[in-house]
């Protein structure tokens, strides 16, 4: 008797219950309106408590050393607006607390969840007062490198939502068993948000060198392969899609052709109004580039989705270089 294959699992995260925590970066402006009630919407849909994280970068010179009186202030001061952000979304007051460390923002919030692979980190692409310009910011990107978890990341320019309610969620797949971990996290999260999931898959055609144009036996062979692609990836989305609706949750499938996956994608989450990304960090070229954290699509990704992404690691299976195991992270952080 023929039986499917099962979805695999992520060891460390993906075992069904997904992230226990749910850490909120806040920038030093204390300016983080739109990531705060999308996580706290994920506190509530997994059930995790929710911390407010917020590094103070010291200024500490040969020439300026801070006065401890006034920094203590500044502490008190900080917390107390952490708190009130908190309370501001969620009246319990009961599943949140407040957190602050001192250093190198991005240094610090990858050490603080160094090693916690249930810990779900929210930040926004930039600071709000950096929202007109493009790309991601500079702490952004080094917690994005640097990250051991998931990571949920907000665009700065999306529309503020106060009480986000993810109705749809868009989940590439590419076939590979990297990109189908994430699978039962999404399940989750739509279930909470009683959201439709879309599973995509993109059919890139494939490269021919040479300058000169394709001989007709060129083309015949780039579209067969396009096809055969083609029922490869639908073969796998249909398998992938009665998994899921066999546990009674809303599913269906999206299988386009496009020159490059990553434009597609893009497109696709503003066409089919997809209201959140879930995506694994990595996907096929995994099995050619073992030594990146992050594959192109995600990449580019960060940068041109319009709205939130939940990343999840590909199956724990990167290995830093010796030099990160050992660098800046290593330490403990410096609660204050």
């Amino acid at each position: 008797m023929q039986t499917s294959r099962a979805i695999p699992l992520h060891p460390d995260v993906h075992n069904g219950s997904g992230p226990s925590r749910i850490v909120a970066c806040i920038d030093h402006t204390g300016i983080s309106d739109h990531i705060l009630p999308h996580a706290f919407a994920m506190g509530e849909a997994l059930g995790a408590p929710v911390t407010l994280l917020q590094v103070l970068e010291a200024r500490t010179t040969q020439e300026f050393r801070p006065d401890p009186i006034e920094w203590d202030i500044r502490r008190r001061e900080v917390r107390g607006v952490l708190k009130k952000l908190a309370v501001a979304q969620d009246e319990g007051a009961a599943t949140y607390n407040v957190e602050l460390v001192e250093g190198d923002c991005a240094d610090e919030i990858n050490r603080w969840t160094k090693g916690k692979p249930e810990t779900l980190i929210v930040l926004g692409t930039r600071s709000r007062c950096d929202k007109a310009k493009s790309g991601l910011g500079s702490t952004a990107r080094n917690v994005i490198e640097g990250a051991t978890g998931p990571i949920l990341l907000v665009p700065v320019a999306s529309r503020y939502d106060p009480a986000p309610r993810y109705r749809r969620l868009l989940v590439p797949l590419d076939g590979s068993s990297w990109a189908e971990s994430v699978v039962p996290l999404a399940v989750r999260i739509a279930r909470a948000f009683d959201a439709e999931l879309v599973l995509t898959h993109v059919v890139s055609a494939p490269e021919l060198t040479g300058n000169s144009p394709p001989e007709p036996e060129d083309m015949e062979l780039r579209e067969g392969i396009v096809r055969r692609n083609t029922r490869a990836a639908n073969a796998h989305l249909d398998r992938v899609r009665r998994y899921i609706a066999d546990q009674g949750q809303r599913v269906r499938v999206v299988c386009v052709r496009g020159d490059d996956a990553r434009v597609s994608l893009a497109r696709l989450v503003q066409s089919e109004g997809a209201d959140l990304v879930v995506l694994s960090a990595r996907g096929q070229g995994a099995r050619r580039v073992s030594d990146m954290p992050h594959g192109t699509v995600t990449t580019y990704l960060t940068t041109h989705s319009p709205v939130p992404m939940l990343i999840l690691q590909a199956g724990g299976r990167y290995e830093p270089p010796e030099e990160e195991r050992n660098g800046p992270y290593s330490r403990e952080p410096q609660m204050v």
